[in-house]
């Protein structure tokens, strides 16, 4: 086993590598950003090295300031967990060439699998099945709508370098494929470096179901599948393990096919197969194919870890100090089910737009396991991917891991950045959801609902009330009754823009007549918990100005000073803003030009991710106030509108 390890990465999976690592009496070395220079991977780690600038391209991406850093600490081996480096064949050549060991697949392995296109083409070679559609090398617009007239429509555009849903688009007329095809191509160029695209047929009803493998270089083992089904915009949200309705002879299939994958291409170490499966008709085993192999270990690889008990990291760990498999197929069983969700620091309501912020407070309920990079106190970068944990569940069914999930959601703790918290919790109670109708539509179908922000009531209101004026403990003689009358406070605050006043009359140590809105409220103190209809008032969380009030994902109140209440009119449509830090990739405006509502004026870059920025009215176009290549902060003026 190896004495020391650098890990070329951070955040969440940093922190996971170094847990198996300290476990297994390994040392290890963390990299860091200047973002990331107080980070909880640096904590951890047993020596860390700073490798530059925030910016990812000045940082995680360079390879060789990493193996410097690993040469300089001692290092044997580096881990480069999943996304920078962890793929790129140039980056495992260079450390190899340096006298270290990379933890994962050889370059040859990594190429067979980076373009989609020559992926397929080797697979079928392989015996796995694939997705009809074309995977060539003729680029041209005409030739490419005129394969997926042959494909049938609807057909998915995607790109041959892509992953993570960027590159991809869904075409369901003819007469749409080439404004989609020029988008794809534009956004694969952002991301990848190459606009090279290929034509897949589009299933109807699809399942996205993944087989976990692991090989030695030789020979490999699967570790059954996971269902990572329910996505948004071909992100995933929600794992599980196993997939629900799955049979014996499809899951030998799948299984099968997945290591006949690993094995063409002499695999070594962990890595995913994704299937597309056909769930219009429950799983068979011709109704699955493959899309993409992921040579390296996945975010959603806890799950797995759950139902088998087997330690991924550690094996990769092992497999790379040149031990062999650490257990046969025959040895590897299923128990129980697990599910994944991944927190996100997004905003739900503004589309699920990446969020920044401090972290006041982060707590997890003690009965699951949440991988986390973050603490309190830590601040959400623009520059990297805003996930804050995932929370993972196990029981021994499915029923009961799922309300194990939505139970941990409840009990999660989140202040000081909006979260997607309760969206993830309206999924795991999603009744199509828990009866295990799963496809990669079902959050598209039902949005709507999921997305709705649950009515405030009157009890996180109050709750809000009592932290602003320190009434949560019993009242004392410093503020609380008279002998004569109940003594009568007020506070103003705000949520989501609209300001309140509560009024409350403290009458005596245990009860409190709250008034909203022109109706009373009574609370009273029972066994050390404040109660409003029998029922106690949610946990609250105050951070300077702002009170996070627990009922039970979250709501965050700000206290106003009624004196110097600002007066707002709620924004300027006619000014078109960043809404986050980021780079402003492309101006489609000009001056004097006429835009209608809902037109694309900007595409700003931040977290990984390009955010089209629409206008909000009709108008004509009066200045341009920013350019392509910008860095910008949250709030800059990039466009700005006149009436027409």
């Amino acid at each position: 086993m190896f004495e020391k390890i650098l890990i070329a990465n951070r955040g969440e999976i940093a922190c996971r590598v170094m847990e198996t690592a300290r476990a297994l009496g390994v040392r290890t070395v963390a990299v860091y950003s200047d973002a990331d220079a107080a980070s909880k991977h640096v904590a951890l780690a047993d020596e860390a090295v700073h490798i530059g600038g925030a910016a990812p391209q000045t940082s995680y991406l360079l390879g060789d300031r990493i193996i410097g850093a690993a040469q300089a600490a001692g290092a044997q081996a580096i881990h480069p967990g999943y996304g920078f480096l962890s793929e790129n064949p140039d980056f495992v050549e260079a450390v190899e060439e340096a006298g270290l060991i990379f933890i994962g697949p050889s370059a040859s392995a990594i190429r067979s699998m980076g373009l989609k296109d020559a992926a397929k083409a080797l697979m079928e070679k392989a015996g796995v099945p694939v997705v009809p559609g074309y995977h060539g090398d003729n680029q041209n617009p005409a030739f490419l709508a005129a394969k997926a007239k042959e494909i049938t429509y609807p057909v998915l555009i995607k790109a041959v370098a892509g992953g993570g849903g960027k590159g991809m688009r869904l075409v369901e007329q003819p007469e749409d494929f080439a404004d989609a095809l020029v988008s794809a191509q534009g956004e694969a160029t952002t991301a990848f470096g190459n606009p090279d695209v290929l034509i897949e047929k589009y299933i109807q009803k699809p399942r996205h179901i993944e087989v976990q493998v692991f090989g030695d270089g030789k020979t490999a083992v699967h570790l059954f599948e996971r269902d990572c089904s329910l996505q948004r915009r071909h992100q995933k949200v929600i794992e599980e393990a196993p997939a629900p309705g799955m049979t014996a002879e499809m899951r030998a299939a799948m299984g099968q096919a997945a290591v006949r994958a690993a094995e063409a291409i002499g695999y070594k170490g962990a890595g995913t197969v994704e299937f597309i499966v056909d769930g219009s008709d429950g799983l068979r085993p011709d109704g699955f194919w493959f899309m993409e192999m992921n040579t390296r270990l996945q975010v959603e690889h806890p799950v797995t870890e759950a139902i088998t008990g087997v330690d991924l990291v550690e094996w990769q760990l092992r497999v790379a100090a040149g031990e062999t498999l650490p257990m046969r197929q025959e040895d590897l069983t299923i128990s129980g089910h697990a599910f994944e969700a991944r927190l996100y620091a997004e905003d739900v309501p503004k589309g699920f737009l990446p969020a920044t912020g401090t972290l006041t407070h982060l707590t997890f309920p003690d009965n699951v396991r949440a991988d986390s990079g973050v603490r309190a106190g830590d601040t959400i970068s623009p520059w990297y991917d805003p996930m804050i944990s995932k929370v993972i569940t196990h029981g021994p069914t499915r029923a009961a891991a799922l309300s194990q999930l939505a139970r941990a959601l409840e009990q999660t703790r989140v202040a000081g950045t909006t979260t997607n918290l309760g969206f993830l919790g309206a999924l795991a109670r999603h009744k199509g959801f828990a009866a295990g109708e799963v496809d990669t539509g079902l959050i598209a179908r039902d949005l709507e609902t999921l997305v709705q922000t649950p009515e405030v009531t009157p009890a996180a209101r109050i709750a809000a009330a009592q932290v602003a004026l320190d009434l949560q403990q019993a009242a004392d003689s410093e503020f609380g009754f008279s002998l004569w009358a109940p003594l009568q406070r007020s506070v103003h605050l705000e949520l989501e823009g609209n300001a309140f006043e509560a009024t409350v009359a403290v009458d005596g140590a245990d009860r409190q007549i709250w008034t909203l809105d022109g109706a009373e409220h009574l609370v009273s103190r029972q066994a050390g918990h404040w109660l409003l209809a029998g029922q106690r008032l949610p946990d609250c969380l105050r951070a300077g100005e702002v009170i996070t009030v627990f009922s039970p994902f979250g709501v965050s109140f700000t206290l106003l000073d009624p004196l110097d209440r600002a007066v707002s009119a709620g924004g300027d449509a006619a000014l078109i803003e960043a809404p986050m830090p980021g780079l402003v990739k492309a101006i489609f405006a000009e001056p004097g030009a006429e835009v209608r509502e809902g037109d694309r004026l900007a595409v700003l870059e931040a977290m990984k991710m390009e955010h089209a920025l629409l206008a909000a009215r009709d108008g004509i176009v009066a200045e341009i106030l920013a350019a392509a290549g910008d860095q910008v902060e949250a709030g800059a003026a990039l466009v700005r509108l006149e009436e027409a």
